[in-house]
């Protein structure tokens, strides 16, 4: 297991909390916040599955969606207006729609363990999913079922999670604005910042129509590639100078994630730590949040800290963790071929092109 960072001293001439080095050293992630694992169901047959995020003592919930096509169950009663306060898992799965049975399985785990919501005559565990599109890698008829779920939560852990091309990730691409031959492997990610005893982690599976970029530098690190498929386009650039697009349909890409904290939040302020993440999703997705993805994410809160540090500060770590994450999908994920598909990892790629003396990553 990793080991969690130290935490940071509080400047006596300042009391806003510093990041440690080694936070900035170390990724990190989501299963770094107490009260909170991760278990992941990766389908042999193809490349799709499903990851489930566990919280056995209950976590307030929160989401915010942003993609104009999202594939998401009980995101309702997350609305800070509505009655439950809880929640005990949230499922993330490919398979579009079809993946959305793999929350049924998860309920049953969880009703096994005796973990949910006693209302006195058994217990209902509260799972809100969602999914993102990965039919077109593989054979769409093999998709996340209520077995891969149960199977995810029974997997899961406060171990570190694997990255790539596993759960969620296993099917996700990245870079489809011009054609999915064109694109590249995308895959599930996570990361996490520490300030001052408050942990706040990301877990992101990166199935997104834009490009990846590592927000430090601004270069495109995943995406779409030229017309020859041996080098990166930059999707932005190439809509700006008047680049033909596919055409595209609604829905078949889209990035989920959770973000999850160990500080001490109300339901109100679980949907702004969701909203507040997507700008991590801005800074490392160019475009993102379009007509064509779903992008979804939920916020947890464990308050197994016992402390808060402020939105302002909160906001930003779920930011940072979420951009990081992001970058960590493509980065962990694994180049694959199905029959005429071929979709190559960001290591890879990179692996192939001329390096300048000094080029940042």
């Amino acid at each position: 297991m990793t080991r969690s960072p130290p935490k940071a001293a509080a400047s006596p001439r300042n009391a806003t909390p510093t990041l440690t080095r080694a936070s900035r050293r170390s990724p990190g992630s989501l299963t770094q916040v107490a009260g909170i694992e991760v278990g992941h169901f990766t389908d042999p047959r193809r490349p799709t599955g499903c990851t489930v995020i566990v919280a056995r003592g209950g976590a307030v919930g929160g989401v915010d969606v942003r993609g104009a096509a999202p594939g998401t169950r009980e995101t309702d009663l997350l609305q800070p207006g509505n009655l439950v306060e809880q929640v005990h898992a949230i499922v993330l799965a490919g398979g579009s729609a079809w993946g959305l049975d793999a929350a049924g399985g998860a309920m049953r785990w969880l009703e096994e363990q005796r973990i949910g919501f006693d209302v006195g005559v058994g217990i209902v565990p509260i799972v809100p999913a969602a999914v993102l599109f990965d039919l077109a890698v593989g054979d769409a008829r093999i998709r996340p079922d209520a077995e891969a779920g149960y199977r995810a939560c029974a997997a899961a852990s406060h171990k570190r999670p694997a990255e790539g091309n596993v759960g969620a990730g296993a099917g996700a691409a990245v870079g489809k604005l011009f054609g999915l031959h064109r694109a590249m492997k995308g895959g599930l990610g996570t990361a996490s910042v520490t300030l001052a005893g408050v942990t706040v982690g990301a877990l992101i599976a990166c199935n997104a129509l834009g490009d990846v970029i590592n927000p430090d530098t601004g270069r495109v690190i995943a995406g779409a590639r030229t017309a020859n498929g041996r080098a990166l386009l930059d999707s932005r650039r190439a809509i700006l100078r008047g680049e033909p697009l596919k055409p595209l349909l609604a829905g078949t890409n889209t990035t989920i994630g959770v973000i999850a904290t160990d500080a001490v939040i109300s339901k109100t302020q679980a949907q702004k730590l969701a909203q507040l993440a997507h700008d991590g999703l801005a800074r490392s997705i160019n475009p993102v949040h379009t007509m064509f993805d779903g992008d979804t994410l939920f916020a947890l809160g464990t308050g197994q800290s016992g402390k808060t540090l402020g939105m302002m500060v909160l906001g930003t770590m779920a930011a940072e963790a979420t951009a990081r994450a992001v970058v960590r999908a493509v980065q962990a994920a694994r180049g694959i071929s199905i029959g005429a598909l071929s979709l190559p990892a960001a290591a890879e790629l990179a692996a192939r092109q001329p390096r300048t003396p000094g080029q940042p990553s």
